[in-house]
C-alpha cells in the first residue's frame, strides 16, 4: 500500500473541538466485516453487540500534564516545552519538544512558574525527538514530580484549536486510567462511562487491561510513499500474565475479543506467540500495522475516526479492509461524524 492511498479531504468543521456532552452519547458507526454493512448508532448501543463471556481489552495508561510554558533567560522569550519521556529520574533528565525550536541552544536556561521556581538547562539538542533538558531542582523526586504536575497543563493536541479548558483535565483521560506515562489519550476509551461499563459487566462482558504509554510518535506524519519504509517511534508497554490468561481463555472459548483502540491493537500484536496466544511482555514496541496484515488476537475493535494519511487510519484499514474503511469514511463525512481525539467512534465486528 502507498501513502497516497490513505488521503481523503476532511472539512475543518468535522474535527471535534470539544467532547460530546456525555461520554457514552457520542455517535457510533458499526461496521460488520462479514455482511459489509454500516449502521449508525450511539456509543451506549455498543452493549447490544456483546454477550456474556466476551472480552474487551483496555489501555489503562494515564495522561500526564505534559505541556509547560517557560521563559528563556536574558530575553524572556516564551517557550513551550512538551515533556516526552523521562530519561533519568535521579538526574531529572527529560526528552522534550520545544517551540519555537530555533531559539533554543545547548546551555540555555529556561525558567518556569511565576516565581521562576523551576529551572531547566538544555544539555542536548540533537536527539531525534527534539531536546534533552536537565531540570535543576533541590527538593525530593516526589516534590519535583508534583512541581511538574502543578506547572503542566493537559496536552490536548494541536488540531483542537482552542485554549485548554477545565473540562479537558477530566475528559482527556479515560475513566479507567491508572498508569501515568502517556502524552496523549487512548481516544477509543474516552467514550466509556462508568454507567456503560457497569451495564457491560452485568451482561457478563469481561475486561482485561494492559499499558501502552502513547508518545507523540503515534501522530508523526508519514513522509514516505512506500509504507514499509516508515519507522514508528518506540512506545513503552506492559502486558501482565493475568491479562494474557484472560485473553487466551476468551480466544480458547471462541468469544469476541475486542481491542479498545489502536494502541491496544498495537500492544497485543507486539507480543503474540506462533500459536496465536498472547504472551506477557514488558518493554518497548515500534510496531507499525498497515494493510495487508494478519491479526492474531482481537476479532473486533473500537476506534475513533482518524486523520488522512495517519498511521492510526492505516491500522484500522488493515483490520476493517481498505475498501470497506474508505467507504465508511466517505459515509462518515457525508453524515457529519466528528473526527480525531474528541470525535465519534467506530465499532468493527
Amino acid at each position: 500500500m502507498k501513502l497516497s492511498a490513505f488521503h481523503f479531504d476532511l472539512p475543518d468543521e468535522l474535527i471535534a473541538q470539544h467532547p460530546a456532552e456525555y461520554r457514552d452519547e457520542s455517535r457510533l458507526m458499526v461496521l460488520n466485516k462479514k455482511e459489509q454493512t454500516i449502521e449508525h448508532k450511539e456509543f451506549k448501543d455498543l452493549i447490544n453487540y456483546f454477550e456474556d463471556g466476551d472480552l474487551m481489552i483496555l489501555n489503562n495508561t494515564k495522561v500526564f500534564p505534559a505541556r509547560m510554558y517557560g521563559n528563556k533567560e536574558k530575553t524572556g522569550a516564551r517557550i513551550e516545552v512538551f515533556l516526552l519521556r523521562e530519561l533519568n529520574a535521579e538526574n531529572r533528565l527529560w526528552d522534550v519538544l520545544v517551540d519555537p525550536a530555533r531559539k533554543i541552544r545547548i546551555g540555555n536556561k529556561l525558567f518556569f512558574g511565576e516565581d521562576d521556581s523551576l529551572v531547566a538547562e538544555v544539555i542536548d539538542n540533537t536527539t531525534s525527538r527534539g531536546r534533552t533538558l536537565r531540570f535543576l531542582y533541590d527538593g525530593s523526586y516526589e516534590e519535583f514530580r508534583q512541581k511538574l504536575e502543578d506547572l503542566g497543563e493537559t496536552p490536548i493536541p494541536k488540531h483542537i484549536n482552542r485554549e485548554v479548558e477545565a473540562e479537558d483535565a477530566d475528559r482527556f483521560q479515560t475513566i479507567y486510567a491508572k498508569e501515568e506515562g502517556a502524552v496523549a489519550a487512548p481516544t477509543a476509551g474516552l467514550h466509556f462511562s462508568k454507567h456503560l461499563m457497569k451495564r457491560l459487566e452485568i451482561k457478563g462482558v469481561d475486561f482485561a487491561e494492559l499499558t501502552l504509554h502513547i508518545g507523540l510518535g503515534t501522530f508523526n506524519p508519514v513522509e514516505v510513499e512506500d509504507l514499509s519504509k516508515h519507522k514508528m517511534d518506540s512506545e513503552q508497554m506492559k502486558i501482565s500474565e493475568n491479562t494474557c490468561d484472560t485473553v487466551n481463555s476468551a480466544i480458547g472459548n471462541k468469544r469476541k475479543v475486542c481491542a479498545v483502540g489502536t494502541t491496544v491493537m498495537r500492544a497485543i500484536e507486539s507480543s503474540v506467540s506462533s500459536n496465536g496466544k498472547l504472551n506477557p511482555y514488558e518493554g518497548w514496541t515500534n510496531k507499525f500495522i498497515f494493510p495487508p496484515y494478519e491479526f492474531s488476537i482481537a476479532n473486533s475493535m473500537i476506534t475513533n475516526f482518524h486523520p488522512s494519511k495517519s498511521t492510526l487510519m492505516m491500522q484500522v484499514a488493515a483490520f476493517a479492509g481498505y475498501d470497506f474503511l474508505m467507504k465508511a469514511y466517505e459515509e462518515a463525512i457525508k453524515e457529519g461524524y466528528k473526527f480525531s481525539t474528541y470525535g465519534d467512534a467506530m465499532l468493527i465486528i
